[in-house]
């Protein structure tokens, strides 16, 4: 099991007016998950990023700084951190400028209990997954550090679907060196088949490709 599955999810609330995260707080506390409590923008982003899974619950309106500004900053930094507006009155503008940015829901004041936990169950989930998979990159980048200059480039012409006497003639060594390094490259990948290593392989090109 992986630590991102047992750390308990947080929520964190942004809302000017007292009495909405008073009672937010206790909702998400009853739900089983812990409340992370804020009156403006500027408190909320002067906390570090949360190692667990987590959404925020936004208000639109707040008095610093506008929540779908906000959320631009969220998308930015922090990409495992799915949101929820809520408001006291929204337009269609507004909600749709907040979807097309990634927001979960959209609520407006008053909305039920189970609208809301419903928003969180699945933004918790999103956030779970992001999660998980930087987790895996992380790992597979550790391994692919272990491997020497050769043992990457016999898995870079293997798992395009090479022969070993191919490879062996592409970088200039003997098909029994490439045999060697391959089966290096599959142990120190922790690969259980080369589908495994080409699998491994597409993950870290594409983790490259986007930060």
């Amino acid at each position: 099991m992986s630590h991102v599955s047992h750390v308990i999810p947080i929520v964190f609330v942004v809302d000017d007016d007292v009495s909405v995260r008073e009672s937010l707080e206790l909702m998400i506390s009853s739900a089983g998950w812990r409340p992370e409590i804020f009156a403006s923008a500027k408190e909320f982003l002067s906390r570090p990023r949360a190692d667990a899974p987590s959404c925020l619950v936004l208000d639109v309106n707040l008095p610093d700084l506008n929540g779908l500004d906000l959320q631009v900053r969220v998308a930015g930094d922090r990409i495992d951190m799915p949101i929820i507006f809520i408001t006291g009155y929204g337009d269609v503008p507004m909600t749709v400028r907040a979807m097309k940015a990634g927001a979960v829901e959209f609520l407006t004041k008053p909305f039920s209990d189970d609208a809301l936990l419903g928003a969180i169950r699945q933004a918790i989930e999103r956030s779970r997954t992001v999660l998980g998979h930087e987790a895996e990159i992380r790992m597979l980048s550790d391994r692919y550090e272990t491997l020497s200059r050769r043992e990457r480039e016999v898995m870079a012409l293997i798992v395009t679907g090479l022969l070993n006497k191919q490879v062996a003639f592409d970088l200039g060594i003997s098909e029994i060196t490439v045999k060697a390094h391959r089966g290096r490259v599959m142990h120190k990948m922790q690969a259980g088949s080369l589908v495994d290593l080409a699998s491994m392989a597409a993950k870290l090109r594409l983790a490259h490709t986007q930060h």
